[in-house]
């Protein structure tokens, strides 16, 4: 299988506790997290990849992208890579929730996939895993 996971997560670590509790690698999908530091160096990406993104700005949809997926998606190659978003965000920021997905989908013209609460449910890690499989699976190899 081709494809490729990255994903940002802040110091709390909701989206990146997320993400393993899917178990990608199991899978054959490869795991990337943006890195929390600039001092950590830039992420560089050259496969397909779904993206993978909490939701800043509690409540402020002008805030909602965290600054260091911004710096990773304006560089052009990482951006000619992304297939696909799925966002985390808080539901008690009504229109605001998980406001980062549709952002980042319409920027870089590519289907909001799935929205999840903070750490998301069990429901949540199996539907992202089973459809995040099925999609690179039905990727051209």
């Amino acid at each position: 299988m081709t494809g490729t996971i990255v994903y940002f997560s802040s110091a709390s670590r909701n989206t990146e506790r997320f993400v393993e509790r899917c178990d990608f690698p199991s899978r054959g999908i490869d795991v990337r997290r943006i890195p929390l530091a600039p001092a950590d160096g830039a992420l560089h990406v050259d496969a397909p990849y779904i993206l993978i993104v909490p939701t800043y700005g509690g409540g402020d949809a002008r805030k909602a992208v965290p600054p260091q997926v911004k710096r990773f998606l304006n560089d052009p190659a990482n951006r000619s890579w992304i297939r696909g978003v799925i966002a985390s965000g808080n539901t008690n920021f009504g229109e605001a929730y998980a406001a980062a997905g549709p952002i980042i989908a319409g920027k870089c013209h590519v289907p909001l996939m799935y929205r999840f609460e903070l750490m998301g449910t069990a429901r949540d890690v199996a539907t992202v895993t089973d459809g995040v499989t099925r999609f690179f699976g039905a990727l051209p190899h």
